[in-house]
């Protein structure tokens, strides 16, 4: 069976282009490439030609997911492994893999109907360190865990969502059951991994937007308190105060980005145990200051369970 390897890249669709170049720069600490057209920006963050593509468009959310397989072979398998189960997949042109600077790329879309770009052979700058946008003392960490981790909102439902990633190869499940006021049972949360990062993909509750937070780790304990004195200073929200995670172990805080979903910023995040366990609440901290956080970052309990 052909699966996955890591989330490589996603792209968003942004409102606010050139305050997003600022965030990702001077907040996140990401280095800031002016792509080869108009209205669209490269996010760097190690070797890699980039790992998130910014468009500036209405759509203020996620538009692309990029999972990587590991070759030509894979890529191949993953096409008729995909076709075989009926799913609609088409084989990009040269030039759309090249647009995505990596050698082959096919488009679909999961039960969400979010869209799904599945690639080998990602560009790799070798001659280019990375540059982060500001002052760091250490770099991310990315290698075999890919970019970080996304939490989408499951609008299709877990057995739809659950079926469709077991079906790229990923593994996971549910990890959280938080008991909700008002809801006749917990909420469910499920979490997918493809490599030893405890978690690539997450589902949360279904809101308007698809993206509910994009998670970014630092190799580095005290980077994490510079990217939380930076959004201070910047004067951006703080939606979930600092604290630990009970499933990952990462510590880690969020703030609001420029298109209204959040972005994570942790440390120290635990190698996945593929092996499944759940947890009602995270181990200290992480509350949700009031009065910031959207709908979409919290549960409705006007939703039915996930």
């Amino acid at each position: 069976m052909s699966q996955v390897t890591e989330l490589g890249y996603v792209v968003l669709g942004v409102k606010r282009f050139e305050r997003w170049k600022e965030f990702a720069s001077t907040v996140l600490g990401l280095e800031v490439v002016e792509g080869d057209r108009p209205a669209r920006a490269f996010l760097r963050m190690d070797y890699w030609h980039h790992r998130i593509v910014l468009e500036e468009n209405d759509a203020d959310d996620l538009l692309l997911l990029g999972l990587r397989v590991a070759g030509q072979d894979e890529f191949e398998a993953m096409a008729k492994q995909l076709e075989a189960a009926g799913v609609t997949v088409r084989t990009g042109s040269f030039e759309e893999a090249a647009e995505r600077h990596v050698l082959q790329v096919m488009m679909l879309e999961d039960p969400n109907g979010y869209g799904i770009e599945i690639f080998h052979g990602p560009q790799v700058q070798a001659n280019r360190p990375f540059h982060p946008g500001r002052r760091m003392h250490g770099p991310f960490k990315t290698g075999s865990g890919g970019l970080g981790h996304m939490m989408l909102s499951n609008r299709a439902g877990y057995d739809k969502n659950y079926a469709f990633y077991r079906l790229l190869g990923m593994r996971g499940g549910v990890e959280y059951r938080v008991p909700v006021p008002g809801l006749p049972r917990p909420v469910d949360l499920m979490f997918m991994h493809c490599n030893d990062r405890d978690h690539t993909l997450a589902f949360g509750p279904p809101g308007a937007k698809a993206a509910n937070h994009l998670m970014f780790e630092v190799e580095n304990f005290d980077d994490v308190g510079l990217a939380l004195e930076a959004v201070r200073e910047a004067g951006i929200p703080v939606a979930i105060e600092p604290g630990s995670h009970a499933n990952d172990r990462m510590y880690s805080f969020y703030c609001v980005n420029p298109s209204g979903f959040m972005s994570e910023i942790g440390w120290g995040g635990r190698s996945s145990t593929h092996q499944s366990e759940f947890y009602q609440r995270d181990t200290f901290g992480h509350a949700t200051v009031p009065g910031v956080a959207t709908p979409d970052m919290q549960v409705d309990a006007n939703l039915a369970p996930v």
